[in-house]
């Protein structure tokens, strides 16, 4: 079984609620797909075993004998190549990799070539296997690499025999998004009562939809604004989902984290009651046979 944790904005409580489970959870592997701002690994301390580079798209090259005809740079419509005085120069944060340099150029002189665009890791912690990766800055292809370490961790599942894939996904509704909601059993949404994350909730709701994934909801920090907690709780008896729990704003949470700990540790929380309540809630639903 797969549950992927999501939230529409940064900031609900999503990394902290899926480290949370994959602190207290069993027979599971760990993956964290937010490849364009990790930090799930901060809080897990890996021990990396294996590490790959990943190769993304293709970006263009010169690699051949430039006569300076400006003929790329006049049809490259992402201004991503520049003349000087022997021959062009392209601005890869700004290639777009569309081939019209290459398709144009009169001698050959421009190849699309993939490049190394980050790295993804294979690790251990104290609780389960973990993979996660890095996305270079500016790099494209994010959809790309999360799908490539779903893969290598769906394979580790079956090969070691674990029941659970815990999936801390990206915040937003862009190609890591997507790439970690496909195919995915649960989408568990870390919401809170903000008019921002209320709208961008809607939206990752939708794309869950649009992959027939069915939601979960949890209402982090429902106290800060009880008016819009009712509006998210109203928007969620209407559209049939099912509402598992409502977290109380703590101050144990932030202190915690910077001091790389699990709030989960502390039995007196508010935050840890409810997180540990949610899990048992989502528990009987992933170990299910």
């Amino acid at each position: 079984m797969i549950i992927s944790v999501a939230s529409g904005k940064g900031g609900t409580g999503k990394t902290t609620i899926a480290s949370s489970f994959i602190k207290i959870a069993h027979d599971h592997i760990a993956v964290d797909c937010d490849v364009e701002a990790a930090n799930l690994y901060i809080l897990l301390d890996p021990l990396v075993r294996k590490t790959e580079n990943f190769i993304g798209g293709a970006k263009a090259t010169l690699t051949g004998d430039c006569i300076n005809c400006e003929k790329c740079e006049e049809l490259c419509r992402f201004e991503a190549i520049s003349d000087s005085a022997v021959s062009i120069k392209f601005d890869k944060l700004k290639c777009e990799s569309c081939g019209v340099c290459a398709y144009v150029c009169p001698t050959g002189a421009i190849e699309l070539i993939p490049e190394e665009q980050g790295k993804f890791f294979i690790s251990d912690t104290s609780f389960c296997p973990f993979i996660h990766a890095k996305l270079n800055p500016g790099a494209e292809n994010s959809g790309l690499l999360v799908t490539k370490i779903r893969n290598i961790s769906e394979d580790i599942a079956h090969k070691k025999n674990k029941k659970v894939i815990i999936i801390d996904g990206a915040p937003g509704i862009g190609c890591p998004v997507i790439a970690s909601l496909n195919g995915v059993d649960f989408a568990l949404i870390v919401t809170e009562p903000t008019i921002t994350a209320i709208n961008d909730f809607k939206k990752v709701y939708e794309v869950a939809c649009f992959f027939n994934v069915k939601s979960l909801v949890c209402i982090n920090k429902f106290d800060i604004n009880t008016d819009n907690t009712s509006i998210i709780e109203k928007f969620c008896f209407s559209k049939g989902i099912e509402v598992l729990d409502r977290i109380p704003y703590d101050e144990d949470v932030p202190r915690y984290l910077a001091e790389k700990k699990f709030i989960v540790d502390n039995l007196e929380s508010p935050a840890s009651k409810e997180i540990r309540n949610l899990w048992n809630k989502i528990e009987k639903v992933l170990y299910c046979e």
